[in-house]
């Protein structure tokens, strides 16, 4: 196969070909890997579980987001027989295939993506009703691994570099329904902002591309709902 892979930085980089050998079942972290055991050691990329547990091995393939250890050359090897491999797009490029997940993480912050107990670990625990409304709400959308596979494929971080995206807004969605949580009103506050979840244009890019089969533009619209259903509570 002809494979052009990104190599340097995000300003100075620039695509570089290799000739790697067809195999049976081949992903394309193992093609990744052939590259920089057999061609080029000095090849940076990042992954950890090869399995799709940890999301770290997420990069563009022919121009989509996809979890390379999950993603088979088969499925899509173009016409012309040939692979592009590159960092995931609207992430700072460290080097080659490595991107810098510190903005991502930091938007997952902004956006209030973080727990807010109730309780110290020695009050009993409560329990869950798993039938409930909201917590079947939640259980939606708690698989998320944070690959940022949604976060690259999301136009609105191309065009607003403040948006939090949808990883981070998908996880603040889960807690508004986690009924033990008690950061409601700083959550909603920091999904109303400039960067939060007006911003979302519905485009469903997140989700054809998650691997976990998540929806973030379902919980972005939940939301939605909630911010301006609290901005009327606020003013009656």
């Amino acid at each position: 196969m002809q494979v052009s892979v990104w190599r340097g930085d995000e300003a100075t980089g620039a695509l570089e070909e290799f000739d790697v050998p067809a195999q049976e079942s081949q992903t394309i972290l193992d093609v990744v890997s052939w590259i920089q055991q057999n061609a080029d050691a000095t090849l940076a990329y990042r992954y950890a579980c090869r399995v799709g547990m940890c999301g770290s091995c997420a990069m563009m393939v022919n121009g989509k987001p996809r979890w390379t250890c999950r993603t088979h050359v088969k499925k899509v090897l173009g016409d012309n027989g040939r692979l592009t491999i590159e960092p995931l797009r609207n992430l700072p490029v460290i080097k080659d295939l490595a991107t810098d997940m510190t903005e991502f993480f930091d938007k997952w912050i902004a956006a209030e993506g973080v727990f807010h107990p109730t309780k110290t670990r020695y009050d009993e625990i409560e329990g869950i009703d798993p039938e409930s409304s909201v917590r079947v709400e939640a259980n939606a959308a708690i698989e998320c691994i944070n690959c940022a596979v949604c976060y690259a494929a999301c136009d609105v971080v191309s065009a607003n570099p403040d948006y939090f995206g949808p990883a981070a807004l998908n996880r603040a969605w889960s807690l508004v329904n986690d009924t033990r949580d008690g950061g409601q009103a700083a959550r909603l506050e920091a999904v109303s902002s400039n960067g939060g979840c007006h911003n979302c244009h519905s485009q469903q890019g997140c989700s054809t591309f998650c691997p976990n089969e998540l929806n973030p533009t379902l919980s972005i619209a939940g939301l939605k709902r909630e911010t301006v259903t609290s901005l009327f509570r606020r003013r009656s």
